[in-house]
């Protein structure tokens, strides 16, 4: 069995700051639970906002559809303000976006913190989502694979191998989040392949290079994720936009019959 074949797939759906309401979500997934459920061979994941999670999970507990969170902190509590922790995480979902670049660009996250909340997201059972990628200046300087691959060695550092086997490595380049422009499913293989497996295979070995699942992540629509699913090296994607509609079930359905 070639490598892509031991990883399962995953597609995860990043609502970001919608349908935050209880009602709007309750009825939005109440639309699309069964058939989202129905599909087999991938793990599915809905990343709503904090405010529906403990409704999401209820509803959700009856199927094999996963949850996720959007951030988390790195502390399990004390004086921070606006924040939440992984330890309220564990008990509400399995998964947790890190890293992502708004959260990178608008709210100061870095990499050393990004390190911090892996290992706490990892120590409470949860899921890390890591979020890597590069803007326009770098790859215009070059930089792209230093850049990324220096963003994968700081998320994983001081991990043991088993560790970065549980953590999922979502590519998302800036230039392509929310502008419907994305990469093309070529460029992000080569990005994913040579440069991330690379830098995790430095690190821990290629076994764990090749155990750990990789999504692709920028303008993702019903459109394009037939031909990502089919590059060897991507084994997800992480939908924005796409995931608040409800053909998000045909999304997904595309992803795993070009698997």
């Amino acid at each position: 069995m070639d490598e892509q074949g031991t990883r399962r797939p995953i597609i995860a759906g990043n609502w970001k700051m919608h349908l935050g309401h209880v009602d709007e979500a309750l009825a939005f997934v109440r639309r699309i639970r069964y058939q989202l459920n129905r599909i087999e061979g991938v793990d599915r994941v809905l990343c709503p906002p904090f405010t529906v999670l403990a409704a999401l999970a209820e509803v959700l507990r009856p199927t094999h559809i996963g949850l996720g969170a959007q951030t988390m902190h790195w502390e399990d509590q004390g004086a921070y303000t606006g924040e939440i922790s992984p330890s309220m995480l564990a008990g509400l979902c399995q998964y947790v976006i890190l890293g992502h670049s708004e959260r990178r660009t608008s709210n100061n996250e870095t990499d050393a913190t990004v390190n911090r909340k892996v290992h706490a997201a990892l120590a409470h059972g949860l899921i890390p989502i890591i979020c890597v990628g590069e803007d326009l200046v770098q790859i215009e300087a070059g930089q792209t694979d230093t850049f990324v691959g220096g963003q994968v060695q700081a998320a994983l550092a001081c991990l043991a191998a088993e560790q970065a086997e549980r953590c999922v490595i979502a590519y998302e380049p800036l230039w392509a989040i929310g502008t419907g422009k994305a990469a093309t499913p070529a460029g992000a293989n080569r990005v994913i392949g040579l440069t991330i497996r690379g830098a995790i295979a430095g690190m821990f070995g290629e076994a764990t290079a090749q155990a750990v699942r990789m999504l692709y992540g920028g303008s993702v629509n019903v459109e394009n994720i037939a031909a990502f699913m089919a590059m060897p090296e991507v084994d997800g994607a992480l939908v924005g936009g796409a995931s608040l509609r409800p053909d998000f079930v045909e999304l997904v359905r595309r992803a795993v019959m070009a698997w």
